[in-house]
């Protein structure tokens, strides 16, 4: 019987905390379900499974921190039976033993497809999924079709009186991020609520309760955590904590990449005015959510660059590199409560302008909201870093190990430019490589951030 066990998340994950399960025993899953999330030290993540299957036992319990690799859960091949509901968590059914067998098989086959994720959202907003139009391949309910079919939040009620702003001294409401998410939708003061999640943490149920007007159920001593399982320490999941642990994380990250990679750095000063210009073109006539930014035309160009010099796109292990045959992205996100993350844009070479632009917004949000995909976390074959915004113009990066360079941008400024010999003023920016010298030399990588120049001189090709 295969496992699913806890994934390595990026070279600084050493353990997770699995703060929610969205299979339970019995469930179909498909390779890319998204099954459970795990609290790392930067993010909750929500992990994929990488297998077609049924899940046959659920093997850590809510709230436990393991080390990458821990088997998570058993995983029965696809189309085999059920498992019996022998789980000690299995709510005990009341209803009588000969007709609901029937009844149980019927709500199975009309229930339309849909994925783990989808389920438990939809079953926690107490939405019938066989009533939702379906858009998805072969009738497929998607997230998208979910998020359609949720009512508007409703107006706060009176006994709730809408002070955005929580008293001062109101203490810190721990809570899951889909719970944080859905909170703010419905206009809920999270600090008000009495958290049934691991350690007190607010569950996305304990939302919907509150919405519901209904009195929240706490669990069961013992319900969520195994006996003889450690509870999570309220010092590890304390929000001034959880920023060191993010802050201890990255330092020693970045503390092993400087013993291990000898670095060398490069830079080139970019013209680009024609991209700019191309860019403001394109905008025209389009709406505000529909317009493209400078940093997805200089992510493509970066994407499309990795490869003519494919030896800065891959990793380093086993004393050797391992090029990637994909080109996937790493976008370095700045988090609201401070740490940063960078998540993978998929294939980015092979997106269109438009589509990479969308990945963008969308990765961007769903860093900052909590709601991160395990394969964006662990898939990134080059990181790319751009500071302009914080008006940084050079960008000297550290390699995200067992990654081999990165990528960094500037902000773009006014600077005098010869062309053909006359003098003018060009929007210029400043690229920067920092590479490793097990694999690169300043040859290869000077190669590499000349091809970002000149794709970003043709940007209607790109």
């Amino acid at each position: 019987m295969a496992e699913f066990k806890m994934p390595s998340l990026g070279a600084d994950m050493d353990e997770g905390t699995v703060i929610e399960w969205l299979v339970k025993p019995g469930d179909p899953v498909h390779r890319g379900d998204v099954v459970a999330v795990v609290d790392t030290a930067k993010s909750a993540i929500e992990v994929e499974i990488f297998e077609d299957g049924v899940i046959a036992e659920l093997l850590v319990p809510l709230g436990s921190t393991v080390p990458v690799g821990t088997p998570l859960a058993r995983l029965a091949p696809a189309g085999a039976a059920p498992a019996a509901p022998e789980e000690p968590a299995a709510e005990p059914s009341s209803e009588p033993a000969a007709e609901p067998a029937a009844e149980h098989v019927v709500e199975h086959v009309v229930e339309p497809a849909a994925s783990p994720l989808v389920r438990h959202l939809a079953h926690e907003r107490g939405i019938d999924l066989a009533a939702v139009p379906a858009s998805g391949q072969g009738g497929t309910v998607t997230r998208a079709d979910l998020e359609h079919a949720t009512p508007a939040p409703a107006t706060p009620s009176p006994a709730a009186p809408a002070s955005a702003e929580p008293p001062v001294g109101r203490p810190f409401a721990r809570a899951v991020p889909r719970a944080r998410a859905r909170a703010a939708e419905l206009g809920i003061d999270l600090s008000a609520l009495t958290g049934t999640g691991p350690d007190g943490a607010v569950t996305v149920a304990d939302v919907q309760a509150a919405a519901a007007g209904q009195p929240v159920e706490k669990p069961a001593a013992g319900e969520e955590l195994a006996a003889g399982e450690k509870p999570a320490s309220s010092d590890k999941v304390a929000a001034s904590d959880k920023a060191a642990a993010m802050r201890a994380a990255i330092a020693a990250l970045m503390a092993r990449s400087k013993k291990e990679i000898p670095h060398y750095y490069l830079q080139a000063t970019v013209d680009l005015s024609h991209a700019l210009g191309w860019v403001r073109e394109r905008n025209e006539g389009r709406g505000v959510a529909d317009r493209l930014v400078p940093a997805a035309v200089l992510l493509k160009a970066t994407a499309l660059a990795v490869r003519r010099v494919p030896e800065v796109n891959g990793f380093f292990v086993d004393g050797g590199f391992q090029p990637s045959e994909h080109v996937h992205l790493g976008v370095a996100v700045a988090l609201r409560g401070g740490g940063l993350v960078a998540p993978a844009i998929h294939d980015a070479d092979t997106l269109p302008m438009d589509d990479l632009m969308a990945a963008l917004k969308d990765l961007v949000a769903r860093a900052r909201a909590g709601r991160l995909r395990g394969s964006e976390m662990s898939d990134p074959t080059i990181t790319v870093t751009n500071l302009g915004d914080q008006g940084v113009e050079l960008v000297h990066g550290v390699i995200y190990p067992p990654q081999v360079a990165l990528v960094g941008f500037g902000r773009v400024v006014e600077r005098p430019w010869a062309v053909d010999g006359m003098l003018t003023v060009r929007p210029v920016l400043t690229a920067t490589l920092a590479a490793d010298h097990r694999v690169t030399d300043g040859h290869r990588g000077g190669l590499f951030l000349a091809a970002i120049e000149t794709l970003l001189q043709k940007p209607e090709e790109l």
